[in-house]
C-alpha cells in the first residue's frame, strides 16, 4: 500500500522548508515584510494549516471519514504526485522574488507581468490549489474536497482585496494587465 502520509510529510518538509528559506532570503534582500497582517491573510493562512493538518491526520488513518475510492491507488498517487510537483515548481521556483502573502499596505511593489505572471495573476495561490487538489486526490476524500472549496473561497476573498490594492498602486497599468491575464489559470 502507498504510504500517502510519507508523501504528504516529504512534500510539506520541502514546501515549508523552501518557503521559510525564501521568506528569510527575500526579507534580507529587500529589508521589507513579505506577509500582510490583515484579516484575509490571517484567516487564509490559518485555514491552510488546518487543511494540511487534516490531510496528514487522514493519511494516517486506515479508512478516514469521508473517503470515497473513485480512482485506483496507483492512478491517484501518480496524479497527486504530478500536482505536488506543479505546486512546488510554481510556488517556489518560478516566483523568484515577486511575491507577497496578503496586502502589505505601506509597500509599493513593481507590477510584474513577465515569467509565470503571463499566465496567471496569482501563481502562488494557484500553486496552493494544486496542493489542495493533490491531497484530495491522494486521499480520495470528500471532506478534503469540501475544505479545498472553502480554501478557494478564502483565497478568492484575499485576492479581491489585493486586486483593489494593486489598482490603487498601479492604476491603468494594472487594469490592462487584468484584461490580458486570468486571475487563476483560466478565469
Amino acid at each position: 500500500m502507498t504510504k500517502i502520509w510519507l508523501i504528504i510529510l516529504i512534500h510539506q518538509l520541502i514546501f515549508q522548508g523552501m518557503f521559510a528559506m525564501k521568506n528569510i532570503i527575500l526579507h534580507i534582500k529587500t529589508g521589507k515584510q513579505i506577509r500582510g497582517n490583515n484579516t484575509e491573510a490571517n484567516v487564509s493562512i490559518a485555514f491552510f494549516v488546518l487543511l494540511i493538518g487534516v490531510s496528514f491526520v487522514f493519511s494516517l488513518q486506515q479508512s478516514p471519514l469521508g473517503q470515497v475510492k473513485f480512482l485506483s491507488t496507483y492512478f491517484s498517487t501518480i496524479t497527486g504526485l504530478v500536482l505536488l510537483v506543479l505546486n512546488l515548481t510554481i510556488s517556489l521556483i518560478h516566483l523568484k522574488d515577486s511575491w507577497r502573502v496578503g496586502v502589505v499596505e505601506n509597500q509599493k511593489t513593481v507590477l510584474i507581468t513577465s515569467g509565470i505572471y503571463r499566465f496567471t495573476r496569482n501563481p502562488y495561490f494557484v500553486s496552493y490549489f494544486f496542493m489542495f487538489l493533490a491531497y484530495t486526490v491522494l486521499l480520495q476524500n470528500l471532506i478534503l474536497l469540501g475544505l479545498s472549496i472553502m480554501g478557494f473561497i478564502f483565497v478568492h476573498i484575499m485576492i479581491k482585496k489585493e486586486e483593489k490594492y494593486l489598482y490603487s498602486v498601479h492604476g491603468d497599468a494594472y487594469l490592462q494587465y487584468k484584461k490580458t491575464v486570468p486571475r487563476y489559470l483560466i478565469v
